[in-house]
């Protein structure tokens, strides 16, 4: 069962047939209760009529043998008198039910004392309401029972009326109206929807299965476009997207937004991969030869040149594990930095370095943050001619915190390129010099990862300024 209805269509079909199944059963009963009681209202309207009529001539004095509704063409017509005693009733009346009394031939008037025949006792509470001679009561009751008229048994509506008299005191007339054409019409629409809903829910579960074939038809196509892509790992490639407009076209576009992503994020992992790799090679090629020159020839070791290159791929792995860190989606702790402090504790020891600080704190990493400090100060002081300034302040609901040299500046179109990973602007300077070209790279991600921005600019002494915003603790 739950792989018959393992699919979105099937599921779909299941239930879009399983309410309207539901819809129409309940639409069905209302139909059938509402037809059936509007039918049994105009039956117990025609007997109610028939039994006013008889009424009507009994208030006039007309006697039994002469009412006119007593013919049985109309249904079934009984008179009763205050003791439930039956004084007249149709022709050919052969049973009846659902009236006070089942008799079908009246005997003869008893006496007033009612000494009774057993139809009935005198029961003064059932009298009905008073009436005057000659009146008719406005109100009707009404009740269902059977009657056989001349061999012919149906099932009728009976309305009973209340006349009061003149010569015969207070009786109650009883006519019924028959229900076959209710029987008839509840059957016959019955019988449609027993024949008609099962078409119908054929129908639905039809058109369902068929609608909700031509909307997943896209889907199936994103999907086997998506193992194709898994399979040959060609992130270029993108799905189909269907030009409806819908939420089928929207998920098109979304996923292709995530290849496009995920092709961008796999192609600088690899060119972060190999760049990594080609920074490594150098001062792992230098020491391996320092230490080969100083294997065959101990008194040519050239030891600070060994120690430097030591330092340096030290830092470049460090560097390379951060930016690992950070791609990884590291977030920074919420703890209170106060930048003034960290940058007179970067800026301690460096020649040439002025620093001008207003008490403002941020959330974050203080590691981090202070790495952001020093490798801005290294860049400054790696380009700056004689002088290297430092500005802490605080603006509106950021702290800014602005590196300022007196070189030659960035040139306006590297202003964003400069952050990028293994960047060296001065192709001419060495590696030594100038570094892997990670330290700006390094300080945007951990900007941006505590919810700033670092941006580079001119100086006021027309060398680069760097800015650094953070948002207030």
């Amino acid at each position: 069962m739950r792989r018959l209805f393992g699919s979105v269509r099937a599921r779909a079909t299941l239930g879009a047939t399983l309410v309207v199944a539901v819809a129409l059963v309940a639409a069905g009963a209302a139909v059938l209760l509402s037809l059936r009681s509007n039918l049994i209202g105009e039956a117990g309207t025609q007997a109610e009529r028939s039994a006013r009529a008889v009424a009507s001539e009994l208030a006039a004095g007309t006697p039994y043998d002469k009412l006119s509704g007593l013919d049985g063409d109309d249904g079934p017509v009984q008179v009763l008198d205050e003791q439930k005693r039956l004084v007249a009733a149709s022709e050919d009346l052969e049973r009846i039910s659902g009236t006070d009394s089942d008799r079908v031939k009246p005997r003869p008037a008893a006496t007033p004392s009612g000494d009774g025949d057993g139809d009935g006792d005198d029961d003064s509470d059932d009298a009905g309401e008073a009436l005057e001679p000659g009146e008719i009561s406005g109100e009707s009751l009404f009740s269902n029972g059977s009657a056989t008229i001349d061999g012919e048994a149906q099932d009728y509506r009976f309305a009973a009326v209340e006349v009061e008299t003149h010569d015969r005191g207070h009786l109650k007339v009883y006519a019924g109206s028959p229900l076959a054409a209710e029987h008839g019409a509840v059957r016959t629409a019955l019988t449609v929807m027993l024949i008609g809903f099962p078409l119908l829910l054929g129908v639905v579960a039809a058109v369902t299965w068929l609608v909700t074939r031509r909307a997943l038809r896209p889907v199936e196509g994103i999907r086997r476009e998506m193992a194709a892509i898994t399979q040959s790992e060609d992130l270029a490639r993108r799905v189909p997207e269907p030009d409806t407009h819908d939420e089928i076209a929207r998920l098109a576009s979304t996923t292709n937004e995530t290849l496009a992503a995920l092709e961008t994020s796999v192609e600088r992992q690899r060119r972060f991969v190999a760049d990594a790799s080609h920074e490594l090679r150098s001062p792992i090629a230098s020491l391996r030869t320092q230490l080969e020159v100083a294997a065959a020839h101990p008194e040519l070791l050239d030891l600070d040149g060994a120690v430097e290159d030591t330092v340096r791929l030290q830092r470049l792995a460090a560097d390379l594990l951060l930016l690992a860190r950070l791609d990884a989606g590291e977030r920074p702790g919420g703890a209170r930095v106060d930048l003034a402090g960290l940058a007179r504790e970067a800026a301690e020891g460096r020649t040439g370095v002025t620093v001008d600080a207003e008490p403002v704190e941020v959330a974050g990493s203080r590691g981090q943050l202070g790495r952001v400090l020093a490798n801005l100060l290294d860049n400054a002081q790696r380009h700056a001619r004689s002088a290297v300034t430092v500005n802490v302040r605080r603006e509106g609901d950021r702290a800014v915190v602005g590196v300022a040299d007196d070189g030659d500046g960035v040139p306006d179109g590297d202003r964003e390129r400069i952050f990028e990973r293994f960047v060296r602007l001065d192709a001419a300077r060495s590696r030594d010099d100038g570094g892997a070209g990670l330290g700006l790279a390094i300080a945007r991600d951990v900007a941006v990862r505590h919810g700033g921005t670092l941006t580079a600019g001119r100086g006021p002494a027309g060398g680069a300024l760097f800015e650094l915003r953070l948002p207030l603790a």
